[in-house]
């Protein structure tokens, strides 16, 4: 058996405590699969208030974190444990950045001005804290711009203490759009000198780039799927940093997300009307009918219904649904959508759900039981997303026997394959061109196939089901990167 490493995983969110998206799904999970492949895992994040400390152990003695013109900055430190693991959690109290409403931005959606401030604060609080625990980090690992910068922290304000000088760092990046640009000043908050103000590493249009520059400094940087690491190195998905990217890309490595099947599993899943399984479908039927009722949708047993359960966002496809919602009403299917996010989608979605009763329901927020009922009870899901990095609902949707619609990107393309009529093969329907035709035709193509090829869609199912996304292979994927920086980080040193 290898060594046991000890691993400093700082995120800005995690499942259970705070979520906005797939971000938190990893930062829930992963840290448990590494403990159960034998290493030691402390996790750090924000303890927003919407996080009942009255359910977690107080750490004693404040947490000084050093914010350079802003001077030593004093918090409190709670500690819990991932769910069904021995995981510490530490949450980093402080009310004036994380006593707040929203996790990034207020209910109104607007970004909070000194988000740089915040996550710098987290990025810092993470080194202080494991000094206070004295947890000596065999590697860092960071998540998305949030946390980017602790890659440079290592390099520069941490270079020369004997905790921190020989860790390797990690960057995962679960979304390259948001990248974390703020105003030049926030180099002297950091203290990693402003030499490294420069258009290799944070600089960027005269301001800084937290993720860039956490690329640059980086041992290795990771993304959530194989695809998405090949996208990101171009124009189309690379939102101004793909050459950057393109520079580093030697230390650039694709990792699919895994799925927690603990939680997303009908056989056992405490969500839905009746629990089924690969060698029983007919609870599938019973789901359908409860999660018709819900919506308020005719009982019909033999009409295809198609699920969406995500953002509100362009990122997700939703422009390409609301352009061809009128068109998939009238082929006789009935649709249901769970989310939450732009104004202009929550409205549209909600009056075509008043105008259309018998064939479309939208619930415009979330709600994690409802999510498990739309897997369960639907027939096709529905992901027509711009640009996906992993996805996380199209494994969900093959796990329920609920074949997925995608659009062929990132970890859709390699999760998904095609069905081929000629052979049978496959395990969803994919689409390619981001158009409201292309996202047309193939669900009625799938609409097509669940009428009127019975034995090919029932096919299908029971080989998505059979499929396994678990956390143990991603884990062990991250455990070889981890290693490989270790080593290629001692033999720099001694070169």
């Amino acid at each position: 058996m290898r060594d046991a490493l000890n691993i400093l995983f700082t995120a800005s969110e995690a499942v259970p405590f705070a979520k906005t998206g797939g971000l938190a799904d990893v930062a829930g999970a992963l840290p448990k699969a590494l403990e159960q492949i034998g290493h030691n895992v402390v996790v750090v994040m924000p303890r927003y208030y919407s996080i009942d400390r009255s359910k977690l152990e107080h750490i004693p003695g404040p947490l000084g974190v050093p914010m350079g013109p802003m001077g030593t900055l004093w918090a409190g430190v709670f500690k819990g444990t991932l769910p069904g693991s021995d995981v510490p959690v530490y949450f980093i109290d402080y009310e004036a950045f994380y006593g707040r409403s929203g996790l990034y931005a207020d209910e109104n959606g607007f970004s909070y001005e000194d988000n740089d401030k915040r996550f710098i604060f987290l990025s810092k609080a993470a080194f202080e804290l494991a000094s206070k625990i004295d947890f000596k980090p065999d590697i860092i690992h960071s998540h998305d711009w949030h946390t980017a910068i602790q890659p440079i922290l290592q390099k520069s304000r941490y270079a020369f203490d004997e905790r921190f000088k020989d860790a390797a760092t990690i960057l995962t990046i679960h979304n390259l759009q948001h990248q974390g640009h703020f105003f030049k000043g926030a180099v002297d908050v950091m203290e990693v000198g402003w030499e490294r103000f420069n258009p290799h590493e944070l600089e960027s249009m005269d301001g800084v780039n937290f993720l860039k520059g956490g690329i640059a400094a980086a041992d290795a940087v990771t993304t959530v799927s194989r695809k998405y690491a090949r996208e990101i190195q171009t124009p189309h998905f690379g939102f101004g940093l793909e050459e950057h990217i393109r520079a580093h890309s030697h230390k650039l490595y694709g990792i699919l997300n895994g799925v927690d099947y603990s939680e997303w599993n009908p056989a056992k899943d405490r969500y839905i009307a009746k629990n089924y399984d690969i060698d029983d479908l007919s609870g599938k039927a019973e789901c359908k009918r409860e999660l018709q009722g819900r919506f308020g949708l005719p009982e019909f047993h033999d009409v295809p219904l198609v699920g969406f359960v995500g953002r509100f966002a362009e990122q997700k496809g939703i422009g390409l649904i609301a352009q061809t919602v009128e068109r998939l009403v009238h082929l006789g299917i009935q649709f249901v959508m769970l989310g939450t996010g732009e104004k202009w989608a929550e409205g549209f979605f909600s009056d075509v759900s008043a105008r259309y009763p018998d064939n479309f329901g939208c619930h415009v927020g979330y709600s994690e039981e409802l999510a498990h009922k739309i897997e369960a009870g639907c027939d096709l899901f529905l992901m027509p997303s711009l640009f996906e990095p992993c996805g996380l609902n199209q494994i969900y949707s093959l796990r329920y026997g609920t074949l997925p619609v995608v659009r062929a990107t990132g970890g859709l393309d390699d999760t998904i394959v095609n069905y081929d009529p000629a052979t049978g093969e496959g395990n969803g329907f994919k689409f390619h061109d981001a158009t409201a035709d292309a996202l047309y035709n193939t669900l009625k193509w799938a609409v097509e196939t669940y009428r009127y090829e019975k034995d090919a869609y029932r096919t299908m199912q029971k080989r998505g089901m059979e499929a396994r996304f678990g956390w143990e292979e991603s884990a062990k994927a991250y455990e070889d990167i981890y290693l490989h920086a270790i080593y290629k980080k001692a033999a720099e040193k001694h070169r």
